[in-house]
């Protein structure tokens, strides 16, 4: 077998994968282990889902970064003995009062060590030399941006374990998330899980001061008054959480135990479990609540030391529940709350329609093709028309195989292709006929065409892959699809034309030894 006919075989074994990789688009395959069995995947507009737009709060996030800073320089003042009248935290600044300008300066030289980012400002107000802390613009900015960020990944990592088949998760404008999840059976449950901030906490219960003063607006300072959730209980609660669910390594949901009812099982890391330990050794007979989002989900008694890292969320959950509060936990927490901006569903009657005039359409322009080159090149335009069907084939198996989305941009896509497809097809037999004019034998016509049409199809076909990289670049969502089928659709167009249709026509001129070509 010499290299021509190892070239044919690999040109078939390549149309074969690829109608072999369409096929469960349209028809149900026997259940053969080594045959694909997976569709394409339809994107939002195609099969119906959810498109979501959500508003992140980056500035609960400032405040909350700068409370925590606010604690922590507290602390330091305190343990350097720098005399403070107060410390609050207001419109995203801290400030602190001093009864002596000389303790605002020895805090400045204290804070610019700690948090030297911090633009400090001084004043004075009500008798008091105050120091105003705050973030510098830049600093902000990055910070807001990176709130986003996370969050972004966190709703992604949420939305990926919920298992909404290729969603798209983009930014948009200052502080907004874009989400479009394809073939959603249950928005209000999508929209929960999304929308959890999922901020779990390990909070001692104070018992040292009374629950009933607190309830009467008496709280201790460093404690502070939580309810159970779905509005049970409150309890009087350690402001100062002694484990976040930073050191969380693991949670899932497990039925059986003690209960029947399911639970949420956690485990740390290396360093959460250690901390773990420590707390409960420390505790033994106090009560540790756990807290998520604000709302207390128990507050067992530490009979002893628990070693292992292991904890527990009990309630009165159901299996779905159970599971969506695993899943926002192994997710990681939002770094700030997040607000459902915009709700739009779209049904998959819409899809289908969409489905139907998109084929139709291709269909339509598949026929003219057909008939135009038929008509025009006679046999060898017949060819073309099977490339045409071979290149269609291949763009749907390619699709397939790398997991993307059909959008409707994507059909538009598809049909684009098949136009673009034909265009090669055209270029090469153009230059034939000029070699067939100047008295060339078929086979060298065939050389000779090819040979002077590839570097002008390369060149057209290598601008319009450069406008597909820009698009998938800069695009989003359906641009994105369509950038995609576009992408595909040349590289296959060049592979119908420039390897299989020559291959063929080679054929056609080495074996057949035909004098001319049907042209």
């Amino acid at each position: 077998m010499n290299k021509f006919q190892l070239k044919g075989i690999g040109i078939l074994a390549v149309v074969i994968l690829g109608v072999l990789f369409t096929l469960p688009t349209f028809v149900k395959m026997p259940d053969v282990k080594w045959l694909p069995q997976k569709a394409v995947k339809l994107g939002l507009d195609l099969q119906g889902g959810m498109h979501l737009v959500l508003q992140v709060d980056t500035n609960k996030a400032i405040e909350n970064r700068m409370n925590n800073t606010s604690a922590g320089l507290k602390d330091q003042l305190m343990k350097k003995r720098i005399p403070l009248a107060g410390i609050i935290t207001e419109k995203g600044a801290i400030v602190i009062n001093f009864r002596s300008a000389d303790d605002r300066e020895r805090a400045k030289a204290l804070i610019k060590d700690e948090e030297p980012t911090l633009v400090q400002t001084d004043a004075t107000a009500n008798g008091f030399e105050n120091l105003r802390l705050s973030m510098n613009p830049n600093d902000e900015q990055k910070f807001r941006d990176s709130v986003r960020a996370q969050a972004v990944e966190t709703i992604r990592n949420r939305v990926d374990q919920f298992g909404v088949a290729e969603p798209s998760i983009v930014p948009e404008g200052k502080d907004r998330i874009a989400l479009q999840l394809p073939g959603i059976d249950n928005p209000e449950r999508a929209k929960q899980l999304i929308g959890k901030t999922a901020i779990l906490e390990f909070k001692l219960v104070d018992e040292d001061h009374p629950l009933d003063a607190a309830l009467a607006g008496d709280v201790p300072l460093g404690s502070e008054v939580a309810y159970e959730k779905d509005g049970g209980s409150p309890l009087l609660l350690k402001k100062q959480a002694v484990l976040s669910g930073e050191m969380l390594d693991n949670a899932k949901m497990t039925i059986g135990g003690s209960s029947p009812q399911p639970f949420v099982s956690l485990s740390f890391t290396k360093e959460g479990a250690r901390r773990f330990e420590q707390i409960t050794a420390e505790n033994v007979g106090k009560r540790l609540a756990i807290v998520l989002d604000g709302k207390i989900h128990s507050a067992p008694v530490i009979k002893s030391a628990i070693s292992g890292g292991k904890a527990v969320i009990e309630g009165t959950f159901t299996d779905t529940e159970a599971s969506d509060l695993a899943i926002v936990l192994r997710a990681g927490a939002l770094p700030a709350p997040v607000y459902f901006a915009e709700e739009r569903t779209v049904g998959p009657s819409l899809g289908q329609d969409s489905i139907h005039k998109g084929l139709i359409a291709a269909v339509a322009g598949f026929l003219l093709i057909t008939l135009f080159m038929v008509f025009y090149y006679r046999l060898s335009g017949l060819l073309a028309v099977l490339a045409l069907s071979c290149n269609v084939f291949l763009v749907m198996g390619l699709l397939t195989l790398f997991k993307a989305t059909l959008t409707m941009p994507g059909i538009g896509g598809i049909i684009l292709t098949i136009g673009m497809a034909v265009d090669t097809n055209v270029i090469i037999y153009e230059r034939i006929r000029e070699e067939i004019r100047l008295g060339r034998t078929a086979k060298m016509a065939v050389d000779a065409g090819y040979q002077h049409a590839l570097w002008t199809i390369l060149d057209s076909n290598l601008t319009h892959l450069i406008a597909c990289v820009v698009l998938f670049q800069f695009g989003t969502g359906p641009i994105k699809g369509f950038a995609v089928t576009l992408f595909i659709g040349i590289a296959t167009s060049l592979f119908t034309a420039l390897v299989m249709c020559k291959w063929i026509m080679m054929w056609f001129v080495n074996t057949k030894r035909i004098d001319k070509l049907s042209i």
